[in-house]
């Protein structure tokens, strides 16, 4: 059995707050916050999702193939999938000391040279530790 969740709603002023509060913070009023059970339909943490699809086959849907953006370096692209989709974030992890960075900094130097500014945001090196590599 699910346990039954409450949200504490003001009753001068309708400001609602996660747990109870002596004197509600919005209009001041001392005694007004109440207990309100939560409707059993719709969570907190879900109440921002968009609403759910129904199943499809994969086959049917339709994908827009964007147009990546090679990087200039053959291998690298091979694991993207052909390059970079514009829009997308490339999460790149690994051990200490592999060259992740490195890496990095040549996919940035190609681009650069290719289609113009590249801007490079490092908050563990400093900027001439960066041009040194």
């Amino acid at each position: 059995m699910s346990k039954i969740k409450y949200l504490v709603r003001c009753q001068a002023c309708g400001c609602t707050a996660p747990k109870w509060m002596g004197r509600c913070p919005d209009c001041g009023e001392w005694n007004t916050m109440v207990e309100e059970p939560i409707e059993s339909g719709i969570s907190r943490s879900k109440a921002g999702l968009a609403p759910a699809e129904a199943p499809q086959p994969v086959t049917s849907i339709v994908s827009d193939v964007e147009a990546r953006v090679p990087t200039g370096m053959p291998e690298f692209d091979r694991v993207l999938g052909g390059g970079v989709v514009p829009g997308s974030l490339v999460l790149i992890g690994g051990e200490p000391g592999i060259g992740k960075s490195t890496l990095l900094l040549q996919v940035a130097h190609s681009l650069g040279e290719r289609l113009g500014t590249v801007l490079i945001a490092s908050g563990e090196e400093s900027p001439r530790q960066i041009s040194l590599r």
